[in-house]
């Protein structure tokens, strides 16, 4: 199994931990984000990381330099520019095997998701999307099979699709947990994207001419470590299910 950890963002919702560290390194329950993480890949038998960085890169070079881990780990460095989750996964596609699905997993997320399952369906399909039923302002939608259609913002009304005619009403409303899986044989409709671009912009362009599935976890536990006031509630989470939650 092989991953792709996001690790390059700014982290301007943790500020001011994220002034003098990424956010991967902001410890929760006494270790850093990124160790959370490498962990729960590790034990769902992910045996290959490929790890973007981009501010304070070189602390978390230091970071992986100096405590080892079971799995082959590489860095993709994009400290010249921030290419966003989908020309940061193209930027590093020269790291990943070409015959098996690329698990990408956001480092600030921890969750009780089975991810060797998730892996297993990605086999099946150009992407799988893990999703849930927990609330937020940002839905991505399916149909009745759970095919990518589009994504709504219901505070806004936007709609983003290349179905013209699709009738948001009649559409299921998922929420995206920031896991899912990609397969290699995408990466040729990224040719002509820009240098920075978004991968849930690349699913919704291209969504009408390949299969990509949104997967459905209705026992999934969530919590996305993004702002300071959500760093209590993680560790809480961690206290009271150390194993389901790395």
């Amino acid at each position: 199994m092989q991953a792709f950890l996001l690790a390059a963002g700014l982290g301007s919702r943790l500020k001011p931990l994220t002034d003098t560290m990424p956010k991967a390194l902001v410890p929760v329950a006494k270790r850093p984000l990124l160790d959370h993480t490498i962990t729960k890949l590790q034990d769902s038998g992910v045996d290959k990381i490929v790890i973007n960085i981009h501010h304070f890169a070189q602390q978390i070079k230091d970071y992986i330099a100096t405590h080892p881990y079971k799995a082959d780990i590489s860095l993709s460095d994009e400290s010249e520019q921030l290419l966003e989750t989908g020309g940061g996964l193209r930027f590093a596609k020269h790291l990943f095997a070409t015959d098996e699905p690329i698990l990408i997993h956001n480092v600030d997320i921890l969750s009780n998701a089975n991810l060797k399952e998730l892996y297993q369906r990605g086999s099946r399909h150009a992407a799988v999307l893990l999703v849930s039923q927990r609330a937020t302002t940002r839905y991505l939608l399916c149909d009745e099979n759970n095919r990518l259609v589009g994504w709504t913002n219901i505070a806004t009304g936007a709609v983003k699709s290349p179905y013209p005619n699709l009738d948001v009403e009649q559409c299921r409303r998922f929420a995206f947990s920031g896991i899912h899986t990609f397969s290699p044989t995408l990466f040729p409709l990224m040719n002509d994207y820009p240098e920075k671009f978004s991968i849930i912009d690349f699913y919704l362009n291209i969504c009408d001419k390949v299969e990509i599935v949104c997967h459905p976890d209705e026992q999934l536990q969530l919590i996305d470590v993004g702002k300071c006031d959500t760093l209590a509630t993680a560790e809480a989470l961690l206290t009271q299910q150390p194993i389901a939650f790395g």
